[in-house]
């Protein structure tokens, strides 16, 4: 079939509902079980919000703060590695370092305070920080950072196993007036396909995604779901996409906007399946929905990172669930649940391309001969261990 032929069919489904969705899903599970087998994976994680300034404003989002609210500003360094050394304590191997999208470049306050510890940048800043946590613990930095320029990406991947950058949608019509990425600049669809191409450039594993529920049509998620396979087509490096559901949140001018329902949350998942490339992994976030176990039989195969020490940031309201009720639920669901880390084994075998010295050592401490956590904290039965 022909791109616009396939494409054509994908927007079929945009209502598929009873028995169609269900044959819909069951397709999906098949090339599921066929790449990746009856496990699903998650990283053991921290969550490090290195600062929550940001010079966007979205429409549904309550990480980013102004100056002078309570908790705005950085974490200093102490404060970092307090958070990285207890959840080393407690078997993480991850640090998640999310931080707002260049908020020097609107906010006086964060420059002085980037001045005062002297960096340029808050890209400087995350920088030097995922070097300490590579010299000074043993879990390997994920840095969701944004859009970044060439000599950025350059820097960050010295210092990082992989990174992450949410494409949210392909639609420039997200970002006009009334819309949730207004007045957002780093939320410029093209900006952000550009950083996803330099990651391949780069050859950095990257972890993208897209946001469902924000004012988007159907064709515009096939779009978006298009443009990341084509992504991985030419790059390789898209290690994993990501199905996020948005969730209304008080006080966000969408706070009374409709969330995503379960159906749309599983029609949108089985079509994700479909379209990437079957070695991308599909995530999706087992705490922003009640019955995540369904999404299984979406076809998913990851839950991304789950911390046993540190709230999800970005949805601050939902909590994570513990990794023993996950691992309930999917054994319900006939799947076994293992750890994996930040990167990817297919990854971690091609270690030279793929990865700068420091990660690479770091990884590789952690890692078995299968490209797993050589101690995991959680995997139902010797069957299931990838």
């Amino acid at each position: 079939m022909t791109k616009r032929s396939l494409r054509e069919t994908w927007l079929s489904f945009g209502d598929a509902s009873g028995a169609a969705l269900h044959a819909l899903m069951a397709e999906a599970v098949e090339l599921r079980d066929a790449k990746w087998g009856k496990v699903t994976t998650y990283s053991r994680k921290v969550f490090v919000p290195l600062t929550n300034l940001c010079r966007s404003a979205c429409g549904y989002c309550v990480f980013a703060k102004q100056p002078g609210e309570p908790g705005a500003g950085y974490l200093l360094p102490r404060q970092v590695m307090d958070i990285v050394l207890r959840g080393e304590e407690l078997g993480c191997k991850e640090a998640l370092f999310s931080l707002g999208e260049r908020p020097e470049l609107r906010h006086g306050e964060a420059r002085q305070t980037l001045s005062n510890l002297g960096y340029a940048s808050t890209i400087d800043y995350v920088v030097v920080m995922c070097g300490q946590v590579l010299n000074d613990s043993s879990l390997v930095p994920h840095v969701n950072a944004g859009t970044l320029r060439p000599d950025e990406m350059q820097k960050v991947r010295s210092v990082a196993g992989s990174i992450g950058l949410m494409l949210e949608n392909s639609s420039r019509r997200l970002t006009k007036k009334g819309m949730p990425h207004h007045g957002c600049p780093d939320k410029a669809p093209l900006l952000r396909l550009r950083t996803l191409e330099l990651a391949g450039e780069w050859s950095v594993p990257t972890t993208s995604g897209i946001l469902i529920g924000i004012g988007e049509t159907w064709a515009e998620r096939i779009d978006s779901l298009l443009a990341l396979a084509e992504i991985q087509a030419r790059y390789g490096t898209l290690q994993e996409v990501i199905v996020q559901n948005f969730r209304a949140k008080a006080g966000t001018p969408m706070s009374d906007a409709p969330e995503p329902d379960l159906d749309d949350m599983l029609r949108t998942l089985a079509v994700a399946r479909l379209i990437l490339p079957v070695e991308v992994s599909l995530q999706a976030p087992p705490n922003l929905g009640d019955a995540f176990e369904r999404y299984i039989d979406a076809g998913i195969n990851d839950w991304g990172g789950i911390s046993p020490l540190t709230a999800d940031h970005i949805n601050p309201e939902r909590a994570w669930p513990a990794v023993d009720e996950v691992e309930r639920r999917c054994h319900q669901k006939g799947m076994g649940l293992a750890e994996r880390l930040t990167t990817y084994p297919s990854y971690l075998r091609d270690g030279e391309r793929f990865l700068a010295p420091a990660p690479r050592s770091a990884l590789f401490r952690l890692a078995g001969e299968n490209g797993w956590p050589r101690k995991q904290v959680h995997c139902l039965t010797e069957e299931a261990r990838p």
